[in-house]
């Protein structure tokens, strides 16, 4: 039986601690003693030197019962800003913030949600699988931490990464993607007195987003421009101009021929301009393109699927299959070998100072979580 009072006494206790990627320390270590009291093994690795934070990813074993499958349970600790002096205000069974800070649901109803499950599970008695916990940093600003993560401190091949909204959802594909950065390179020059003697960075930068669509380009596949900086001043022919977006798709084709026309156009306008400049080798343009994380496929016969629909199928739920225009730290384990779905906790809003989730919801998931680690526990 879950128990509504515990879990969201946890969930306030969570939200209450900084904990902005980068500066999880604090949280980190209430985490660590809060799954060391319920019995479990907590290590954190050394992430952090290789991210700039103040703490690793927390990986947590409990034992289980031997000759079980070992399951993964993952979340993330760190927020998005602003998530200083958070103050989580409880109206008609719905969590906010006071509106000048995030609530940080986002990932921390999953860790009430986990705890919650874990202790109702311990309650129950019975046979319980090994459980390796995996929560992570500086999933906010990349999911760095998930890439940064020491695997072999845990054995579980498969799981859950509870980072979603829809608690009647399992998601079980999520697009890969691709960060692009180009730099336009000009000529400075006085805008009023001698502007034929720049060349305006910002002006070709624009021919070269005048050919591009950003946004939808299928069923499959999306692509934004989200930063453009440069420019000196209003009275200076700006000399350089630098360009950032992504793409993402659930095709790896598809993907890498948006992310070749993207680079195509750039490099295209930047050496058509050349080719009638005073100015050799001017403009130019430095590309740079970086996979950010590949895609994530989960057939519906797979174990952590099968389980989970049929869990839900015993409390009740509708449980549905979704596809994800997101990435997660899901996406990161695919790589690393380790089957992850994504169930969701209720939480709307996420990455505003309008985010809210529902007491009903964060219990529903953890009822659902128990299910899961009983069904998994008895295969």
């Amino acid at each position: 039986m879950i128990n509504r009072k515990r879990l969201t006494d946890t969930f306030v206790s969570l939200v209450k601690i900084d904990s902005e990627s980068k500066n999880e320390k604090a949280v980190c270590a209430f985490l660590a003693d809060l799954f060391q009291d319920m019995g479990g093994v907590p290590e954190i690795d050394d992430a952090a030197a290789g991210i700039g934070g103040n703490s690793g990813n927390l990986v947590v074993r409990f034992a289980g019962a031997p000759g079980i499958e070992p399951l993964l349970l993952s979340a993330h600790m760190d927020t998005v800003a602003p998530g200083q002096g958070i103050d989580p205000v409880l109206t008609d069974g719905v969590f906010s913030s006071r509106g000048d800070t995030i609530l940080g649901a986002d990932d921390k109803s999953a860790l009430a949600i986990i705890a919650e499950a874990l202790r109702v599970t311990s309650d129950q008695g019975g046979p319980v699988c090994p459980i390796d916990l995996v929560i992570t940093v500086c999933e906010e600003i990349g999911l760095v931490g998930a890439k940064h993560l020491d695997t072999s401190l845990f054995s579980a091949k498969n799981g859950y990464v509870l980072d979603a909204s829809d608690t009647a959802g399992i998601v079980t594909r999520a697009p890969a993607a691709n960060k692009f950065s180009f730099v336009v390179q000009g000529k400075d020059a006085h805008a009023g007195a001698h502007p034929e003697d720049g060349i305006n960075a910002i002006a070709v930068a624009a021919k070269a987003l005048a050919k591009l669509s950003p946004g939808r380009v299928d069923a499959d596949t999306t692509f934004n421009i989200g930063l453009i900086q440069g420019g000196i001043a209003t009275n200076i022919v700006p000399p350089v101009v630098t360009i950032k977006g992504e793409a993402r798709s659930h095709s790896d084709q598809k993907l890498a021929d948006l992310t070749d026309h993207i680079v195509s156009v750039f490099k295209e306008t930047a050496e058509a301009q050349a080719a009638t400049s005073c100015y050799p080798g001017l403009p130019f343009v430095d590309i740079e393109v970086e996979n950010d994380f590949k895609s994530l496929f989960i057939g519906p016969d797979h174990k952590v699927v099968r389980t989970a629909m049929n869990a839900a199928s015993q409390i009740g739920v509708d449980l549905k299959e979704k596809t994800s225009g997101g990435g997660s730290d899901a996406n990161i384990f695919f790589q690393q070998g380790i089957t992850a779905a994504i169930l969701g906790t209720g939480m709307k809003d996420m990455h505003t100072v309008r985010e809210t989730v529902a007491v009903d919801d964060m219990a529903r998931a953890a009822e659902l979580l128990v299910e899961i680690i009983r069904q998994w526990s008895v295969q």
